[in-house]
Parts: C-alpha cells; structure tokens; sequence
C-alpha cells in the first residue's frame, strides 16, 4: 500500500469530495476501475464534469456504496465484463490476421 493511500484511508474525518484516486481506495477498486464503473452507469460523478475533465464523487456516497453489498456485486460484474470483452477483442484480432497479398 503505497503511503499517500494509507494516510487517506487513515483520516478520521474524510474530505467531503474526493477525486477517481481516493474513490477507488474508498471503494476497494483499482483506480482504472472507475471509469468502467461510470461508464456503466454504476458510479456518478459530483456535477457535470466534461468528459476529459476531473471527476469528483460524494463521500457520504461513497461510504453508502461501500457498506452496499449488492452495488459492490454489481459492480465487481461490471469490471469482470469489461475485461472479458477487452480482452476477447484483443485474442480474435491477434488470431484473425489478414492474408498476404498475392
């Protein structure tokens, strides 16, 4: 566990906002799950951020969602599904190679 994630984790009294970094300590999530969890409509930033722009999320939702064991079901679903098919994608291309021209 890197330090700036136990300090956080540690806090007696959490920041009110948090960005995808700490979300994803709160939540038990790598930090590259988020996005997924927002694509699927699983997680919903603060506001109406643009879409290349910083997220921000609620920690009282946050909290909520973790002691939520059937979001964290669904969710932990969502992130198996995304992989599987990313990486299905990945070994059809690899076995589909085009044919040398002749």
């Amino acid at each position: 566990m890197n330090q700036a994630k136990k300090e956080f984790l540690s806090l007696a009294l959490p920041p009110a906002r948090v960005g995808m970094d700490e979300t994803a300590w709160l939540l038990g999530f790598n930090e590259h799950d988020i996005a997924v969890l927002i694509a699927v409509g699983l997680l919903k930033p603060l506001g109406r951020p643009a879409v290349t722009g910083s997220k921000f999320f609620a920690t009282v939702e946050l909290l909520g969602l973790r002691n939520d064991t059937r979001w964290l079901g669904k969710a932990s679903d969502a992130i198996v599904n995304y992989w599987r098919t990313k990486n299905t994608g990945r070994r059809n291309k690899s076995t589909h190679q085009p044919t040398p021209a002749t």
